[in-house]
């Protein structure tokens, strides 16, 4: 089974500064012979807040020849709690309604996939606690299939054991209860998005991926990161065990967000320094 994993799309009816991307990113993929595309997260630009981000992106997905299973990301659902877009009832129900479920498994002969909503890792509540006896349920009855886990958010920055690196990685609580987890089950994979790095390396025995944006690089505005940054995809091809190669597309352009971010996330773009009068 071939599989494509797109991320970081960061796509938007009225914002579409990255929009040129997806042309060509559409024209690769029907090119592949892909069974399936995953889409870890980041679909839109601001579909936390914008029901015409979802709408416009989706439309977009179901151009695809084959079929598309996603998870969402920060800025599709929110994130953490006290965040300028918290994640809440109202941006999920959002979600599950214009999209599917945020959290879902698929079996494929004798690989069962499962994707998460790596944005209730760390939200301390109800929907996080339900995900977690989800997942524990789903990975207890995958019988003799072996497993491979999609979501948005990578389970880490730098090293396994790191401490909270914030708005990038997973929260060590959360994180550790993955960790249990995976080793229970002996997960194959945990592919990821969100850095806009791409970047291959193990956990243990899981094969662990984070798989480049479509739409832009990072430069200046945030620190280096492992890896390399890129504009392009994922191509895992599962049979008795799991392969995945880190494609980058010179069909795409790579667009830096540091040109652009003033115009696209104002909330996050620097502050100007205001000089002091002499």
């Amino acid at each position: 089974m071939k599989i494509v994993q797109i991320t970081d799309t960061h796509l938007s009816p009225s914002k579409v500064h990255f929009n040129g991307n997806w042309e060509p990113l559409a024209a690769w993929i029907a090119k592949t012979g892909a069974d399936l595309v995953i889409h870890t997260g980041d679909l839109t630009i601001d579909g936390a807040d914008r029901e015409d981000d979802i709408a416009f992106s989706m439309e977009l997905m179901r151009q695809l020849p084959v079929p598309v299973l996603i998870v969402p990301g920060n800025h599709d659902v929110g994130h953490f709690p006290g965040s300028r877009q918290p994640v809440d009832i109202a941006r999920l129900k959002r979600w599950r309604r214009m999209v599917g479920q945020d959290y879902w498994v698929s079996n494929h002969g004798n690989w069962r996939l499962i994707g998460l909503n790596s944005l209730l890792f760390g939200q301390g509540d109800v929907e996080e606690e339900l995900q977690f006896a989800w997942l524990a349920e789903v990975l207890a009855g995958r019988a003799d299939r072996r497993v491979a886990i999609f979501t948005h958010k990578p389970l880490f920055v730098d090293e396994p054991h790191e401490g909270d690196t914030g708005y990038w990685g997973t929260h060590p609580a959360p994180r550790q209860r993955l960790y249990d987890l995976l080793a229970a089950h002996d997960v194959a994979l945990f592919a990821s998005g969100h850095l806009h790095w791409a970047w291959k390396g193990t956990f243990e025995n899981t094969a662990l991926v984070w798989g480049p944006s479509s739409a832009f690089i990072i430069d200046t505005l945030e620190r280096e990161m492992p890896g390399e940054r890129i504009v392009g995809a994922v191509i895992h091809t599962l049979g008795d065990d799991v392969s995945s190669e880190i494609v980058a597309l010179p069909e795409l352009t790579p667009y830096y967000i540091d040109e652009v971010i003033h115009e696209v996330y104002p909330h996050s773009a620097p502050k100007p320094i205001v000089e002091a009068a002499q």
